[in-house]
C-alpha cells in the first residue's frame, strides 16, 4: 500500500533496520520517516518541546498523525530519534590514547547537545523521563549496541592494556561524559569551550585509569 509524503506518492518498501509497523504486511516507507524526522527537528528548533504537537509535525511532513503513531510510540520517542540520531557521532573514537578518546567523546557529546533542536528538546524529555521511569530505558534502547556492546568491548580492551581499572562499566562512563556535558551546558552556556573539554577529559581519564 502506498503512503503520501509532501504531496507525492511513494511505493512503500521494507527497511530491515527499523522495527516493523503495527500494520502487519504493510511495508515501511522510509521517505515518510525522513520527512517526519526532518519536520520534528525544524519545528522544535523554532519553538519548544511543550509547544510541539504531532499535528504540526504531520502537517509539515505532508503526512498524517496515524502514520506517525504507526512508527513511533509517542512524542518523546519521535523527538528523541529526531534530535539524537544514531550516526557516526556516537561511534567509539580511536585516537590512540585513553585521554584522547575521552576528549573526543566529550567533544562529540557537546556538539550533539548544543544544537538548537537538542536545547529545545532536552527540558521536555528530561521532564517526561522524570515522571515515567520506564521512558529513559525505552529511549536508550536505540543506543544499546553502542552502550552495551561497543563501549564494553572498548573498556575491556583498555583494561587488558592496563589503561583502565577493572570494574568501570560502559554505563558509568557514558553517564559521566553525558552528565558532565549536560550540566556544564546548563550552568556555563556558551562558556563550554576547548579548555573545559580538556580539563574534563583529564578528570574522567584519571577517574577510570588503572
Amino acid at each position: 500500500m502506498d503512503e503520501t509524503v509532501c504531496g507525492v506518492r511513494h511505493a512503500g518498501y521494507v527497511t530491515l533496520s527499523i522495527v516493523m509497523t503495527t500494520d502487519v504486511g504493510r511495508p515501511r516507507n522510509r521517505a515518510i520517516d525522513d520527512a517526519v524526522l526532518r519536520a520534528t527537528v525544524e519545528l522544535i528548533s523554532e519553538s519548544s518541546y511543550a509547544e510541539l504537537s504531532l499535528d504540526a509535525i504531520a502537517a509539515r511532513a505532508g503526512t498524517s498523525k496515524p502514520a506517525i503513531y504507526r512508527r513511533w510510540r509517542g512524542k518523546a520517542h519521535l523527538v528523541h530519534e529526531a534530535v539524537f540520531p544514531v550516526d557516526a557521532t556516537i561511534e567509539i573514537p580511536r585516537t590512540g590514547s585513553l585521554h584522547g578518546d575521552v576528549r573526543e567523546m566529550l567533544r562529540r557529546t557537546l556538539a550533539v547537545l548544543s544544537t538548537p533542536a537538542a536545547r529545545a528538546a532536552l527540558p521536555g524529555l528530561v521532564g517526561e523521563m522524570a515522571s515515567d521511569p520506564t521512558l529513559h530505558a525505552a529511549l536508550l534502547e536505540r543506543f544499546a549496541d553502542v552502550l552495551v556492546r561497543d563501549l564494553n568491548n572498548y573498556l575491556e580492551s583498555a583494561v587488558q592494556r592496563g589503561e583502565v581499572r577493572r570494574g568501570v562499566t560502559a554505563v558509568e562512563l557514558a553517564e559521566a561524559v553525558t552528565g558532565m556535558t549536560l550540566l556544564a551546558l546548563i550552568t556555563r552556556g556558551a562558556n563550554v569551550d576547548d579548555a573545559w573539554i580538556e580539563r574534563t577529559a583529564h578528570l574522567i581519564t584519571k577517574g577510570i585509569s588503572s
